[in-house]
This record gives C-alpha cells, sequence and structure tokens, in this order.
C-alpha cells in the first residue's frame, strides 16, 4: 500500500499495469461523456479498470510484512527531497520516486536468494538499499552481498539503517562506476550465487556479458534483472523510446544467448530472472573447444559433487536418536533430503526429535521404546519403517552404552550388558537391515565405533566399552566386504570424545584437561563434527567406500 500511495502521490505512471489504469481512465472518463456510447461499454471499461487498479494493492497486502528497519528505510527513502539533494550537488543524477523498490519487489528478491540458497549476492545497482537490505535478510549469517553504487550519497543515506539491523553487517557497498567494481572483482576470481541488475539500462548487456565471460556468476547461478518491461515499451512496436530500446536489445541478447534460461514476470515494471546452464556440448557447437565431456566433467549422472550428496527420495533410521550424537545423525540426514525413523528408547525423547524435523519440513517418525539388545524389538522397528514407506535404504546404527570399571572389577554383567547393546546390538541391527537391503539390491550401514576401537584412552579405563567398539570396526569391515557384490556398502564412525552434557558432569569434568591435553585440536568434538561424515557415507558420493572406519578424533588417536 504504501508503494501505491506514494507512486499516487508522484502523480506518473511507471509501469504497464499503472499505464493501462491510466489509459482505462481516460477512457472511461470519454465514454462517460459521449452518449452514444453504450452503457454496456461503460459498466465493461469499470471492470477492467477495477481489476487493474485492484492488482498492486492486493499483491502488497498478501505479501509478507517487511521488517521494521525494511519499513523505516522505506518511509526515509519517499519522505526524502531527492530533487533538493541532486540541486545541492550530492548526486550525479536526479534520482526519481518512481524508481524507489517497495513492499512486493522486496519480498520477491528476499524469496528468490531464500529459493536459490544463496550465500553471496551481487547487486548492480543499490539506490536507496532496500532491495539489499532485503536480500540480506534472507543470507544464512555468514553470507554476504556485494553492492555496487556510483553515487557516494546512497552509501551514506544507506548505512544508518543498515547498521540498525542485525542484517546489515552483510551488505559491502562498493561506490564508483560498477563495471570497474566487476573488474576488480574477477581480478581477485570472486564468484556468486546471485546477480541483480538495476543500473544504467544502457549497459544491461555489458554487464550481462561480463558476468558470464568472466565466471563471476556460479554455475547454476541466478541473474535478476529489473524494469525489463519498462513502461511497456520493450514490446510496443511503434516505441522510439532510448531506454525502451535498450531493454529490448538485452531482452533479445539474453534470449539468444545458448549459456542460459530466462523467464520474464510481469512484476511491476517486468523482472526477468536468468539461469546459468551446465555445459552441454550439444547447446554449445558453434564454440571451439578441447573439453573432455566426461563424467569428471559433467558430473556422475549429470550430478555436481554436492548434489551427489543430497539424500532425496531416501529412507533411514537412526537408533540413539533421542539425544547427543544420533540426534545429530537424524537432522544431518534429514537435511540431506532423507526421510527419518527416530529410533530410541525413550519414546518422549523420540517424539520431541521427530517433531523438531518435522519442523524443519523433513518427513520423520518416532519408534520408541525399540530395546537394541532384543531381535525382537529390532524386526519390529524393521517392520513398522517398511510399512510405513515400503523400504529402509540407510541404516545408521549409533546406540550405545559406556561402563567404566577397572578391568580386574569388571563384572560379567556390565561386559555383557555392554556387548549386548553396542556388538551383539549393532550386528542385529545390521542383519535385519541388510536382509531388506540386499533383497533390493541397495543400502548404506553406517555403525558409530569409536577411537577407543584404535586406542586405550585415558585415565578413565573401560575395558568392556573399549572391546565392543573394536568388535563394531570388525563387524563393519566384515560385512562391508561379504555384501558389496550385492549393493550393500557398511562402513563406521569412530569419534573421539563428544561434547555433551554428560561430559560436564560431576563425575567427568575433572578428567576434561586431561582429555584437552591429548587432543591436537584442541578441543573436544561437537556432535555438528560428525554431521557431514554421515551424509557422506548415506550418499551415493561414497559408493567406493566399504568395510571403512572414519575416524574423527581431532587427531588424539595420532598421539
Amino acid at each position: 500500500m504504501q508503494r501505491r500511495l506514494a507512486m499516487q502521490a508522484a502523480k506518473v505512471s511507471d509501469t504497464p499495469v499503472e499505464f493501462v489504469i491510466e489509459y482505462l481512465q481516460k477512457a472511461k472518463e470519454i465514454a462517460e461523456n459521449n452518449a452514444n456510447v453504450p452503457a454496456e461499454l461503460c459498466d465493461n471499461l469499470q471492470k477492467a479498470l477495477d481489476i487493474a487498479s485492484g492488482l498492486d494493492g492486493y499483491l502488497e497486502q498478501m505479501s509478507s510484512q517487511e521488517s521494521e528497519p525494511l519499513a523505516e528505510l522505506y518511509r526515509k527513502s519517499i519522505s526524502h527531497d531527492w530533487n533538493k539533494v541532486h540541486e545541492d550537488g550530492k548526486t550525479l543524477f536526479r534520482l526519481p520516486i518512481t524508481c524507489i523498490t517497495g513492499q512486493v519487489e522486496g519480498q520477491v528478491l528476499k524469496m528468490l536468494v531464500h529459493m536459490s540458497k544463496a550465500k553471496r549476492v551481487l547487486e548492480i545497482g543499490m539506490f536507496t538499499g532496500y532491495g539489499a537490505l532485503s536480500m540480506a535478510e534472507a543470507l544464512p549469517e555468514n553470507g554476504q552481498i556485494v553492492a555496487c553504487e556510483l553515487e557516494p550519497y546512497l552509501k551514506e543515506f544507506a548505512q544508518p539503517i543498515f547498521d540498525k539491523s542485525p542484517h546489515g553487517k552483510k551488505i559491502t557497498v562498493k561506490t564508483g562506476p560498477a563495471m570497474d567494481t566487476l573488474k576488480e572483482l574477477a581480478a581477485t576470481g570472486e564468484q556468486f550465487d546471485m546477480v541483480f541488475i538495476d543500473a544504467d539500462k544502457h549497459n544491461y548487456i555489458n554487464y550481462y556479458k561480463f558476468l558470464l565471460d568472466h565466471n563471476l556468476l556460479r554455475l547454476d547461478g541466478v541473474i535478476c534483472v529489473d524494469n525489463t518491461l519498462f513502461k511497456g515499451r520493450v514490446y510496443l512496436k511503434d516505441s522510439a523510446d532510448d531506454f525502451g530500446k535498450a531493454l529490448r536489445d538485452f531482452n533479445q541478447f539474453v534470449t539468444n544467448d545458448l549459456r542460459v534460461e530466462q523467464v520474464i514476470i510481469p512484476l511491476r515494471d517486468g523482472l526477468t530472472i536468468i539461469r546459468r546452464l551446465p555445459y552441454s556440448p550439444q547447446a554449445n557447437t558453434q564454440l571451439k573447444s578441447t573439453v573432455t565431456y566426461d563424467e569428471v566433467f559433467r558430473g556422475v549422472q549429470g550430478k555436481q559433487v554436492l548434489d551427489r550428496l543430497r539424500l532425496d527420495g531416501k529412507v533411514a533410521y537412526v537408533t540413539g536418536a533421542g539425544q547427543g550424537i544420533g540426534r545429530a545423525f537424524a537432522h544431518a540426514l534429514g537435511e540431506a533430503g532423507a526421510k527419518v525413523a527416530i529410533i530410541d528408547m525413550d519414546k518422549g525423547k523420540a517424539e520431541n526429535v521427530a517433531h523438531e524435523l518435522t519442523l524443519k519440513g523433513i518427513s520423520s517418525m518416532a519408534v520408541a521404546a525399540a530395546d537394541i539388545s532384543k531381535p525382537e524389538d529390532i524386526q519390529k522397528m524393521i517392520d513398522d519403517i517398511v510399512s510405513k514407506w515400503g523400504t529402509i535404504h540407510i541404516a545408521c546404527n549409533n546406540a550405545g552404552i559406556n561402563k567404566n570399571s577397572a578391568s580386574e572389577d569388571t563384572s560379567l554383567e556390565e561386559w555383557d550388558q555392554t556387548f549386548n547393546i553396542n556388538l551383539r546390538g549393532t550386528f542385529m541391527c545390521c542383519q535385519a537391515a541388510g536382509r531388506v537391503m540386499l533383497k533390493q539390491g541397495y543400502g548404506k550401514i553406517i555403525n558409530t565405533a569409536s577411537m577407543a576401537s584404535l586406542i586405550v584412552p585415558h585415565p578413565q579405563k573401560q575395558l568392556s566399552y573399549n572391546t565392543s567398539k573394536a568388535g563394531v570396526v570388525k563387524l563393519t569391515q566384515t560385512l562391508g566386504t561379504e555384501w558389496i557384490d550385492r549393493g550393500v556398502r557398511v562402513n563406521c564412525i569412530s569419534p573421539g570424545i563428544v561434547d555433551t552434557p554428560l561430559i560436564h558432569s560431576e563425575s567427568l569434568e575433572p578428567l576434561v584437561q586431561h582429555w584437552l591435553s591429548d587432543i591436537p585440536a584442541g578441543r573436544l568434538a561437537q556432535v555438528t563434527d560428525l554431521q557431514a561424515a554421515v551424509v557422506y557415507l548415506a550418499s551415493d558420493a561414497s559408493d567406493y567406500m566399504t568395510g571403512h572406519n572414519l575416524v574423527i578424533e581431532g587427531g588424539q588417536s595420532l598421539w
């Protein structure tokens, strides 16, 4: 509503829809003042006028509300006397109010950043900074926007608002000619996930060519270009408008470029979205190239390496997933695209983690009271998952226990309990899940072993735990070599000492400093340090790995 009111106050049409409204209003006035015009024509003109004039307001009403820093920046922008600023010599050009980015455009840019999962954005032409701050709000904490702005005054204008926003720190404004900034970025090998162009229209083609010719846009990156319908003059045959011609040439140039695909969205004055396509020799026959078009170049089955880590459509389970390492594994597998069954003895914990995944848009189910020392519980767990999701692709056998005692005092009860869960339970889970996987000819089994399978951690005494985890490694190696020729890979992860609430208990806290002195990394492991490993072992990227013990312990086993 704010932008629409501002445009009405300016009494100037700027977009195709605004021109349609203007011409419909004039036609309606002419018709109403002519007694020979049928009433039906006047009625239809009014209906057309109602539809056209209601569109922008409805789009603003239905778009998500802007943040307070954005609202403040917009209020500051439309109330600013840009004519006086120019007359005072603070800007090189007279900046019209109709060029101010508003709520709908800002939300569209923000949504595009989200959808493209962009981390680095380049903006060519900033003006008031509304678009830059909108996009910054969608970036991750370590994201960055480089905004090119010719007018130093505009950096000064926007910076106080940027400083108020928690996202303003992501924005770096470079003043001066945009092409100079592009050359500087290209010289240092910079690349961007998304580029937004809203600057001098006669240079659109030059900016575009430079971006692609110098690889400033990463593969599969997106370019968004504003004003590409320019008052409708790009497609009106009798229009001789200089800007309209420049944009018409730009649109046609992009259409003819086989390196990309584009679509023009009729939002406000037109927003073009351009996606850089993967290289294809069929689409680039005119280019002389010595490209070896093999899987290294095009990716395995056309997938680049990060895409090969995706788990979309896969079904996974994680035992001991109600807390700690298992919970982290469940989140990681789900974030990579898998459906995840949360297995835990504690029903409340299992349901809590399943709820966490649901909140992140991940399909999940909780399987509670599954005691992996009991074969009947394991089989029911497998049956429940298969009944709900049809199969199992990824088995993450993580549940385990650790009891400390001097070897001469270790009871058979402690030994049996530890082995029943850590080794016997892991074996039974491998076997039950393996039967499903062997039948379908595909599966990834990931067991949680321990650094204790390689060294004897000290000063704590944990004979049964160390020995059981060494058994998990040998179990993994044996199954990994036996089942790989039938499509099932079996690997394990051996974490070092993981920083959990238990570590900081009264009984273990005195040992922490001793452990830290044994770790080259100088810190304990976090559960998040293990997440990428489980995704790798669960994905197609690790298809040639089996029977492997992936050690993640900050170098502790090397000292």
